[in-house]
């Protein structure tokens, strides 16, 4: 039988009830100690209908934070604060991996203990602005991280996986995209170090490597997923690499020699149009030779197809699921999909974060969301 979006598939070690993803959405609701807000759980459980979460961008420790109201996974506390998340998914039947988030240059000192610089791997500042407690702000001059500091970063992505064992989570996803610290190892425009983990395309690709490794150690290679985005300069105004192709390339060759869960690409500009016609996006696939999830721009139509002609196993809506918490069912009788308005994204309660009506309180309500 031809597979489609809505039908089960594994993913690695974990079985899924259909091929539609919940792309992790930041939506900066966390205490500034990194807990989760006691909404997460009412959010996350809205949208278990998802084949599988993958939960937002979450801080590896507080080194790695730029962004504040984002959640953290390195201390009892970020346990504490996620296993209702986990448990509440879990009992509606859902799956929801982690992804495990170091911002590297794109943060502030404001941020940081003692107003520690950012870091990075050379100390090339970044554009665009950052989200701090009192607003919006450009992001500070990061240091370069000594050759002898990565090993710590290496052992902060191995505690925060295990933080996210403890959790409850069904996996966790490296965030080896958009512009943050590993990806600003991988691209030779923000990349200028010269030792081990600068130069080539192999130095610069070790540290995802690497971490990917350590985390493997603590899940399992099988309940372990990378994201890549090869063509992206949605975070800090970020020079693509000089070739993208042949880097991206290599680097899902090597991470699929570890026999991870699955490669996870943002196919072009985050918000953007997908772009599968500027880059050759399936290399990365055949090159990794495990599951693949495409995330960036679907629409309905596009998801169908790319599931029924083998182009993808599954696929990542993000926005969508932001106004409708039962994207799922919506996209099975092609309803009609509420919009969210940007000044909802990030930050504040529960206003457009927990009160979207499903398609039934739609129909019950006589229309109009609430």
């Amino acid at each position: 039988m031809l597979a489609d979006l809505f039908t089960p598939t594994n993913i690695g070690a974990v079985s899924v009830a259909n091929r539609i993803v919940m792309a992790p959405l930041t939506r900066a609701r966390a205490g500034m100690d990194g807990v989760p807000s006691p909404l997460a759980v009412e959010y996350y459980r809205q949208r278990a209908s998802a084949g599988l979460i993958i939960a937002e961008a979450t801080n590896i420790s507080s080194q790695a934070r730029g962004y504040a109201f984002t959640p953290s996974i390195y201390s009892d506390a970020h346990v504490e604060g996620w296993r209702p998340v986990t448990a509440a998914v879990h009992e509606a039947g859902g799956r929801i991996v982690l992804q495990l988030w170091h911002t590297g240059r794109m943060s502030h000192t404001s941020l940081h203990e003692g107003g520690a610089a950012p870091v990075a791997p050379s100390a090339i500042r970044a554009g665009q602005q950052t989200y701090v407690e009192g607003g919006y702000a450009p992001p500070s001059e990061p240091r370069a991280l000594e050759t002898d500091e990565i090993p710590r970063i290496i052992d902060d992505y191995r505690n925060a996986a295990a933080k996210a064992l403890a959790a409850g989570f069904d996996g966790v996803e490296l965030h080896s995209a958009q512009s943050y610290l590993l990806d600003q190892f991988i691209r030779d425009s923000t990349n200028r170090r010269t030792d081990r983990y600068g130069g080539s395309i192999e130095n610069r690709t070790r540290l995802s490597f690497e971490a990917a490794q350590a985390i493997s150690e603590i899940w399992g290679a099988d309940r372990v997923g990378v994201r890549l985005s090869p063509i992206t300069r949605a975070v800090g105004d970020t020079p693509f690499d000089s070739d993208p192709q042949t880097t991206y390339g290599f680097l899902a060759e090597r991470l699929g020699r570890l026999g991870l869960a699955y490669l996870h690409c943002v196919e072009g500009q985050t918000r953007g149009p997908n772009e599968v016609g500027a880059f050759d996006f399936q290399a990365l696939r055949r090159a990794f030779g495990g599951a693949y999830i495409a995330n960036n721009g679907y629409s309905r139509r596009l998801a169908i197809d790319a599931i029924e002609q083998g182009r993808a196993d599954l696929v990542a809506f993000g926005q969508f699921f932001i106004a409708n918490p039962d994207l799922v069912t919506r996209l099975k009788v092609d309803a009609p999909l509420a919009q969210a308005p940007q000044d909802v994204f990030y930050g504040g309660g529960a206003r457009g974060y927990t009160d979207w009506p499903s398609m039934t309180e739609v129909t019950q309500r006589g229309g109009a969301r609430a």
